[in-house]
């Protein structure tokens, strides 16, 4: 066997894939997922039963053609069956991408226009909305597919070096980046930064919100499944459902939005019993209330915040930060996003490339990705001089912490997720009664930042707001809509008539 093939064949590889069939022989008894239907039905898989079922879809997508460089999509809720495809697919050596259920058909299309998948596993619910977009040659099979009956390893050769997730994100274009990230990111760099950065463990039972799509999502489930914890997966973000769940469960872990903390501080059944034994609350997307830190300080007087910053360009995690109350927090700025990880070598530069207090973050890593999925030319301009320009703005004290600023570009973080203002605005210049429209994040409490859109009707046309808010329903994801919408009669220039978004965030409304 040549030094080539030994990192390809299970001797002495290194894969995802590889971990979970570890996991099914050493600790088979061990509760991988908790999965939660929307009537409330549970059901229970061990890493035994999620490597037996990740090798039936692998052997059904091989079924399929689908082989080593290939790509497989899926669009569903989180459940068990999609770890299991995803697994499935990294087994057979190939890379698998999530595409959001609150996609429109021509998101959809897009990002299968983009990604080229083989295959495309779709639940009930979505495959009349893929079958409607599906490309020429692409198979598309339902979750709820009799699965092959052979539950042994695929046996396909799979390098280190292969792609295992593509994963899209809009960032702040208005055309999403398919980024690509290999299984060498995980098994070298994420996942030990996140043992010894977020203190993740086999011990540790998460309540999983974050949507398989997104790097949050696809990156924390590969993670912690890489680590042997239990995934508790609710069928929704129901606060009053999410609580007697993290009670039921006894949940020690939870990651997620200021809003989602909030809500469940918020509920009649919130305390001690509810959630005593929550240890960590990691939040991510805004700054977390202090009524709510003060109320969950009440009910788990043991729980200590968590707060980070990642990007997909980074496999996820880049910087983390602890606090109890915010009395320790650095310089008690709200802003910060915590030191490195121990896996990322970090700079501020100014806008000259000059180290500088504040400025741009670049960052380097093992966690890096490939690039952009078939767009060398974006992939050029983020990765320069070994080091990937990040795009956010940053301010760096003498310690090593780090306080997000604000962002190079528009990108609006909307309850947790990215909203390009770029796209938002070009579907409001669809609407034949706007003549120029702006949109900006409106600080906001409940969602940290409120998509806003500011515009000017063409003349003579009175426009409706509530009218354009229900045009953009029809057009794009629901966490893309304007949360409000501010008719006026002229938008903020400078002299080249560039709008000046940092003016319309201050414009009391």
């Amino acid at each position: 066997m040549s030094l080539a093939d030994q990192y390809t064949r299970p001797l002495a590889r290194a894969t995802i894939g590889d971990q979970l069939r570890r996991h099914a022989r050493t600790r088979p008894a061990a509760v991988a997922v908790v999965g939660y239907t929307a009537d409330g039905a549970r059901s229970e898989t061990t890493y035994a039963e999620l490597d037996r079922r990740a090798n039936r879809y692998a052997h059904l997508l091989r079924g399929l053609g689908v082989g080593r460089g290939d790509v497989v999509a899926s669009m569903a809720p989180n459940s068990v069956d999609v770890v299991a495809a995803y697994y499935g697919a990294l087994k057979l050596g190939a890379a698998f991408t999530g595409i959001n259920p609150l996609h429109r058909a021509p998101e959809v299309a897009h990002q299968l226009g983009h990604a080229e998948p083989r295959v495309v596993l779709a639940a009930p619910a979505f495959a009349e909305l893929v079958g409607s977009v599906l490309p020429a040659g692409t198979a598309l099979v339902g979750y709820g597919t009799e699965l092959p009956a052979e539950d042994t390893e695929p046996g396909a050769e799979v390098d280190e070096h292969d792609v295992a997730m593509l994963v899209y994100t809009s960032g702040t274009e208005a055309t999403p980046k398919g980024v690509l990230i290999p299984h060498r990111n995980y098994l070298i760099s994420t996942a030990p930064a996140w043992s010894w950065g977020l203190r993740t463990g086999p011990d540790d039972t998460w309540l999983f919100v974050m949507p398989f799509h997104t790097i949050a999502g696809l990156g924390s489930m590969t993670t912690l499944t890489l680590m042997g914890a239990t995934l508790v997966l609710p069928a929704t973000t129901d606060p009053a459902r999410s609580l007697e769940i993290i009670a039921r469960e006894r949940v020690t872990v939870i990651a997620q939005t200021p809003t989602f903390y909030l809500a469940l501080a918020g509920q009649a059944g919130f305390g001690a019993d509810a959630v005593g034994a929550v240890r960590r609350c990691m939040t991510y997307g805004g700054q977390v209330a202090p009524h709510a830190i003060s109320a969950w300080a009440a009910a788990a007087p043991g729980v200590v915040w968590g707060t980070y910053w990642g990007q997909s360009e980074l496999s996820q995690l880049g910087t983390v930060g602890w606090f109890r109350t915010l009395d320790d927090v650095p310089d008690h700025d709200p802003t910060w996003i915590g030191t490195p990880v121990s896996h990322l070598e970090v700079r501020v530069v100014d806008a000259e490339g000059n180290d500088a207090e504040v400025g741009e973050l670049l960052c380097r890593t093992p966690s890096v990705m490939l690039g952009y999925h078939r767009d060398p030319a974006r992939t050029a301009e983020v990765m320069v001089d070994g080091w990937v320009h990040t795009g956010d703005m940053v301010r760096v004290d003498a310690a090593g912490n780090l306080f997000f600023r604000d962002r190079l570009k528009d990108v609006i973080k909307s309850g947790g997720m990215n909203v390009s203002s770029q796209e938002v605005e070009r579907v409001l210049h669809e609407h034949p009664g706007v003549l120029r429209a702006a949109v900006v994040g409106k600080p906001d409490e409940y969602w940290s930042e409120a998509v806003t859109a500011f515009l000017i009707p063409q003349e003579g046309v009175a426009v409706d707001p509530d009218e354009v808010i229900a045009f953009c329903k029809e057009r794009m994801a629901g966490y893309k809509v304007p949360k409000a919408v501010h008719v006026v009669a002229e938008l903020p220039v400078d002299p080249q008539g560039k709008i000046l978004k940092r003016k319309l965030r201050t414009v009391p409304v």
